[in-house]
């Protein structure tokens, strides 16, 4: 029997919950970077964490350099049962393997981008206005993301939509929604309140010390290299928290 591969990631992105966009990079002093953490560190922890999407973000290397580190990324992500997605650059994402390309409004239309990757590949796309929501190109995506819902350092001059614009994506967004920026453990719980069953976190939003001394987790994806890899608690134990609620939440909400 063929594998539908189109089929299996779009079946993972609809069950995710947490997604993490990083950089390629270890450098704490940029907020669009890892943190301080290796991105292999990074990837294992945030996993173990809970996150079950990461997008690549990296606008300092060139296409080959990229490829270089997108289809490392892809491997080590593919054996911790997450999905990668390379931001901005879809032939990158092509040549890197990877699960799918997320564009801005700027960027290549949606239909051009599925014209370039082909049916399998997973198209995300950023929205900050309900015009964009209604628009065509985000019922071409697999997925949208909607935000910043908070000004963030990573977006500069771009003002934050606030809650509205979530409670508006659940209840017009074609596609599932991953609200973004700004986010976190003080103020997630209003944006799962507003409608948000799916969040983006940034490395900068981890509260991990590079370091710190790891364990095993038990309990982790059949058959994945989660159930062996060590992690870092302080990244794995809020993570995780943050998805047990965006799951409860979504269930109580469906369930009235």
């Amino acid at each position: 029997m063929l594998r539908d591969l189109g089929a299996e990631r779009r079946a993972q992105l609809t069950a995710a919950r947490l997604y993490l966009v990083s950089g390629a990079l270890s450098d704490r002093s940029s907020t669009d970077r890892s943190g301080g953490l290796d991105l292999p560190d990074l990837l294992r922890a945030a996993v173990a964490g809970g996150v079950e999407i990461v997008q690549l973000r990296e606008k300092h290397l060139g296409d080959e350099q990229l490829v270089a580190v997108a289809d490392a990324a892809h491997a080590l992500c593919e054996r911790l049962g997450a999905l990668l997605i390379v931001n901005d650059r879809p032939t990158v994402a092509i040549e890197a393997g990877a699960d799918g390309v997320h564009v801005g409004q700027d960027d290549m239309a949606v239909a051009e981008v599925r014209e370039l990757v082909g049916p399998d590949m997973l198209i995300g796309l950023s929205t900050h206005s309900r015009e964009q929501i209604d628009a065509e190109d985000a019922a071409l995506a697999d997925y949208i993301g909607v935000g910043p819902v908070h000004e963030t350092p990573t977006k500069p001059g771009r003002p934050a939509v606030g809650l509205e614009l979530i409670r508006y994506a659940a209840e017009h967004s074609p596609v599932p929604f991953f609200a973004i920026g700004g986010l976190n453990s003080q103020n997630l719980g209003e944006a799962i309140d507003a409608g948000a069953a799916r969040a983006v976190k940034r490395p900068s939003a981890l509260p991990c010390l590079p370091g710190f001394s790891a364990r095993a987790v038990s309990g982790g994806r059949a058959g994945g290299e989660r159930r062996a890899e060590n992690y870092c608690p302080l990244v794995a134990q809020p993570l995780l928290a943050a998805v047990c609620t965006l799951t409860y939440r979504k269930a109580k909400f469906e369930s009235r």
